[in-house]
């Protein structure tokens, strides 16, 4: 039993089923839960205004459940292991509590505390909570990493579930360090990004979880994911990503619902969220280049002004201008009108995927770095299991399929509401309204240029 010990909050801003934590209060007389703050200023490639002030608000929300239970929220700034080591020392804490983070940064900084750790002679003790099955549990029967999702989802589904752990309710004696005060986005130098993004902290979270999976949403999820209007998926993602719930709590709650054709279509996307991390661990050299060798070499020729076009939602596609517009404003996109949205900017306006990466991970509030890059990838051709690259979406008929009462768009481009719907399915030969422009390239030419980029470059190869 430790006297005293520190729980690292990073990707797990909760108390129900926290993996970690539950082990520190098991084990230990006092829990001092601490969260380091980045110091990063005004420009990160990986996160935004969205995302941090959907951070300020997980924080805020943690420290007030922390309250309640008679503990309270160590808050520090700078790098981790230096932070922690000052927070060692000032509480004579014996072992540092942590859940793993997927992504190679956060790997890497744990190897730094557990570094600190022992040469302090403090136990570091670190645990799997944000993913059901980690990267080197589902490999194939030689023990290699799978390089293609369906034979991964096939094993990861056969695999038994961890089964969630209780709430933590006692932590002994607050901690009485000091602490920063609450952050804003004034900590990192940023001024306010999307004025819609979700409610933060743990309880909005765990309302949305119960909210769908208790609901039509789910039931009728395999026929309405992909219609991008109105409410059609989970909207969980962000609460995933910050570890507001629990992955077992949630894969718990929909198995409960049943084994319906709509559950297990989305149970499998929660395989391809596991399956893009397991690709990031395995060849963490994606992050810079394509995970298909055979397109190293695809040249990129698209132009500065066709990226911030892209970027304003103003290249006159209608469901691609509509996705950016949402992204903007909200921190998020439906994920159908993300790959039309990253299909048109690395195929139709030829711009290199690590471009409209960055772009997205500064924008996104639910920007995980694997999945992020996974789904670039898919559509640019580039990436494991990735749409062939001769497979090329076309905006218009994406939405005829997808869209076809216009309402996604009408939403978020306004100057388009009273704009027949056929409209908005074929290219226009005149502006649709006097504030949209004209689309800004032909697709039937672009993907043929695009078809010829990548021929080219299996054959150089």
């Amino acid at each position: 039993m430790h006297r005293v010990s520190i729980h690292w909050f990073r990707r797990d801003l909760r108390l129900t089923d926290n993996t970690a934590l539950h082990h520190a209060a098991r084990s230990s007389e006092q829990v001092i839960p601490a969260y380091i703050l980045s110091s990063w200023r005004k420009n990160h490639q990986w996160t935004g205004p969205a995302r941090q002030q959907f951070l300020c608000g997980c924080l805020e929300s943690l420290a007030g459940n922390l309250n309640t239970a008679n503990s309270r929220l160590v808050l520090r700034q700078g790098p981790a292991d230096a932070e922690l080591e000052k927070l060692i020392r000032e509480t004579g804490a014996t072992a540092v509590f942590t859940n793993r983070d997927p992504d190679p940064f956060g790997k890497a900084m744990e190897q730094k505390v557990a570094a600190v750790c022992a040469r302090l002679a403090v136990e570091f003790k670190s645990f799997k909570d944000c993913v059901l099955h980690e990267p080197d549990e589902v490999l194939t029967g030689e023990g290699k990493p799978y390089r293609v999702y369906t034979p991964y989802s096939k094993n990861w589904l056969s695999l038994p579930k961890p089964v969630p752990v209780s709430r933590v309710k006692s932590f002994g004696a607050a901690a009485t360090v000091p602490s920063l005060p609450p952050p804003t986005l004034k900590t990192w130098g940023l001024n306010p990004g999307a004025p819609l993004i979700p409610e933060p902290g743990e309880r909005a979270a765990r309302d949305r979880m119960k909210q769908f999976t208790g609901s039509a949403i789910l039931r009728n999820y395999s026929q309405q994911r992909n219609l991008p209007a109105g409410q059609t998926t989970s909207q969980l993602s962000q609460d995933l990503r910050f570890g507001l719930i629990s992955i077992r709590e949630l894969y718990a709650r929909c198995a409960a619902v049943g084994d319906g054709v709509s559950i297990l279509t989305y149970i499998k996307e929660l395989a391809w969220r596991e399956f893009y991390m397991a690709v990031l661990h395995h060849w963490p050299e994606v992050i810079e280049h394509e995970f298909n060798a055979d397109f190293r070499n695809v040249p990129w020729p698209g132009e500065d002004s066709v990226f911030e076009v892209w970027k304003q939602g103003r290249t006159g596609f209608p469901i691609v201008d509509a996705g950016i517009r949402q992204l903007l404003a909200t921190g998020l996109m439906h994920n159908r009108v993300r790959m039309i949205t990253a299909m048109f900017l690395t195929k139709d306006l030829h711009v290199h995927w690590r471009l409209g990466e960055s772009f997205f991970m500064q924008h996104l509030v639910d920007g995980e770095i694997a999945s992020n890059n996974g789904g670039w990838q898919w559509s640019a051709g580039t990436g494991a299991d990735a749409a062939p690259y001769f497979r090329i979406q076309n905006p218009w008929t994406q939405t005829k399929s997808y869209d076809p009462e216009g309402a996604y768009i009408k939403q978020w481009l306004p100057e388009l509401a009273d704009v027949p719907a056929a409209l908005l399915m074929t290219p226009p030969v005149r502006p649709l309204s006097p504030d949209y422009p004209l689309p800004i390239v032909d697709h039937s030419l672009e993907r043929n240029r695009t078809l010829i980029r990548f021929q080219h470059a299996r054959i150089k190869r």
